[in-house]
């Protein structure tokens, strides 16, 4: 892996005040996103970590910040987080916030992060004010409107075209793939999310399988049978749009390669652990194997070093 100082120079950043700003979206993501912060260390050009771990920070500060709470100050809060980085990014000032310091700096070096930026906010308005989801089309809107944007974040910095719209492949393949993701995740997360009083799967499924949400959020014991049927034709929607995505490695340059196929790889790992939970999603979630992640990107590194040499 290399050195984090080294990919700061490769990326170079230098100054002082930046390198800390960066240092601490390291710290973060490599606590709340291990398996990813671990994947673009090991899999990604050293000169795209600073700016990847820059992006993964933000969606998740954000994130963070319109996740709890009541609906108003949900909203509230995305307000004022919304003019402080708009600020932050216009302004001729550096902001003393490390995660917008890092995310400015960031833009600076790829200008087209600005618009992507600016479209993750917009769409965090749905995320703030998300209470659930009455049908498949509600969730398809949600995917449109906020998942992708968030994944944008981060993707379009492996992206032919940055700045390419809805029709283009590289971003259709997005699509696919953050749709079979955000599935998975619902499913995965189903448990903790009834508790707390509101699930990502649409309740016109719910009724479909015979379910009500008060069943889900009871952890009622009759309703297993129900919810296994639930989760398997959920995971096969999911698997259904993952399969979508595997395009995707094919139209990025080759050393972008290894990233792509092993984020994909451990994503279909954790839909087989959904699988294989069903119904007992209701006690806890549900995750891939640590074996068997360590295992994708130990063979995503043996590849992306071959590439790398081929490169030279």
């Amino acid at each position: 892996m290399t050195r984090w100082s080294t990919a700061l120079k490769t990326a170079g950043i230098a100054d002082p005040r930046l390198r800390r700003a960066y240092d601490a979206q390291r710290g973060l993501v490599r606590r709340f996103a291990p398996h990813e912060y671990v994947a673009v260390r090991l899999l990604l050009p050293a000169e795209l970590h600073p700016p990847a771990v820059a992006a993964v920070a933000y969606m998740h500060a954000t994130d963070e910040l319109i996740d709890t709470g009541d609906v108003d100050v949900r909203t509230a809060t995305l307000a004022s987080w919304d003019a402080e980085t708009t600020a932050a990014l216009a302004g001729s000032e550096p902001p003393d916030q490390d995660t917008l310091l890092a995310l400015r700096n960031t833009a600076r070096r790829y200008p087209h992060m600005v618009a992507r930026v600016r479209a993750f906010l917009d769409g965090a308005r749905v995320e703030a004010s998300w209470t659930g989801f009455e049908t498949e089309a509600d969730f398809q809107a949600y995917v449109d409107s906020y998942a992708l944007p968030a994944l944008m974040l981060t993707a379009s910095l492996l992206a032919p075209d940055p700045d390419a719209g809805a029709d283009d492949p590289f971003v259709s393949g997005c699509r696919a793939l953050i749709e079979g993701l955000q599935r998975a995740d619902f499913l995965a997360d189903l448990a903790e999310d009834a508790a707390n009083g509101r699930i990502g799967i649409p309740e016109d499924e719910l009724v479909r399988h015979g379910l009500k949400f008060e069943d889900l959020r009871n952890r009622s014991e009759g309703c297993v049978p129900a919810l296994e049927r639930l989760v398997r034709a959920q995971a096969d929607l999911a698997e259904a749009t993952l399969t979508e995505g595997r395009l995707l490695p094919g139209l990025v340059a080759a050393e972008y390669r290894p990233f792509l196929d092993a984020l994909i790889a451990v994503q279909e790992l954790r839909l087989r652990a959904v699988r294989r939970a069903g119904g007992r999603l209701l006690l806890r979630g549900a995750g891939p194997a640590a074996f068997a992640s360590l295992r994708v990107l130990a063979r995503g590194y043996r590849r992306a070093r071959a590439e790398r040499r081929r490169a030279r």
